[in-house]
């Protein structure tokens, strides 16, 4: 982008979100001919470095009953995951010990500031969308007098986006995105953004009534049902399983988990028995955001 803005727009990917207008201009006009061939499996995190990574639970009617909620009215539950937690699309994340679950989402990549904006603003402002994995420890998710959200879904590599942002010229419609994720080829999560409680763009108006959005932010938009910890008995990834998530019509990921390097084997989980005993009952806030 450096070379085809002559220096307008710096090389650091961050920079392209801060001129997204112009990139889109450039991009129309340029010869494809020009770039850089390489594999997707070299791409990094196309957002590497957002200043926020804003996520939205509970906003798929049939992943709140999952996990023991009435679908919300309201605009759901909102979280924050920390950047460093941040990875490509390919490549492997280590697990920590616990309880580890999938969440396949859809990622909005913000391209304007952004405060008080209605839908018009916020559709005009979307750098694009791009794939993700809300990955989430459930063990110390649930562990103490209040859900920790954040903290059990930030450990390092807990929050694969790529290979690449597409923009809203480029993906289908964002009403009628198809996403889902697959444990060893096994389906586990399959849904559509048509299901949506509180589809992308008005969410990320609603959320920006509150929260001043700057280029390169990032907001999960929610997970559909179908994660481990809904299933009878609760599952959880393991070692040596391959994890992929897709969106049709944006992308694909595709990462093999492993144990922390000279810690023991990552063991059955933990977690079956304490849900067995009634400590996520439907009064409880301990949802699988």
């Amino acid at each position: 982008m450096a070379t085809l803005s002559g220096g307008r727009i710096g090389p650091d990917p961050m920079d392209m979100y801060g001129a997204v207008d112009e990139l889109r201009e450039l991009l129309a006009g340029a010869d494809p001919a020009d770039g850089l061939a390489l594999a997707v499996e070299e791409l990094d995190a196309p957002v590497p470095r957002p200043a926020a990574v804003v996520a939205i639970g509970l906003n798929y009617a049939e992943h709140a009953r999952e996990s023991g909620f009435t679908p919300p009215e309201d605009l759901p539950p909102v979280f924050t995951k920390w950047p460093s937690s941040l990875t490509g699309a390919h490549g492997r994340v280590v697990l920590p010990p616990g309880s580890v679950d999938w969440e396949v989402e859809v990622v909005a990549v913000l391209g304007r500031p952004l405060h008080r904006a209605d839908e018009g603003e916020v559709a005009a402002a979307l750098a694009g969308v791009t794939v993700g994995q809300d990955l989430s420890e459930r063990e110390a998710q649930l562990r103490g007098p209040a859900p920790q959200f954040g903290l059990a879904k930030s450990h390092p590599g807990f929050a694969p986006i790529g290979p690449w942002v597409v923009t809203l010229d480029d993906a289908p419609p964002l009403d009628a995105l198809s996403l889902g994720c697959a444990v060893d080829g096994e389906v586990v999560q399959d849904g559509s953004t048509a299901n949506l409680l509180h589809p992308i763009i008005r969410a990320i108006a609603e959320l920006s009534q509150v929260l001043t959005f700057a280029p390169g932010d990032l907001v999960f938009t929610g997970t559909p049902d179908g994660v481990g910890m809904a299933a009878d008995p609760p599952r959880y990834l393991r070692a040596g399983q391959t994890l992929t998530t897709w969106v049709t019509g944006v992308g694909a990921m595709r990462h093999e988990l492993v144990g922390e390097s000279g810690g023991p084997p990552f063991a059955e989980s933990t977690l079956t028995e304490t849900l067995v005993n009634d400590s996520c009952q439907t009064e409880n806030p301990c949802a699988s955001l």
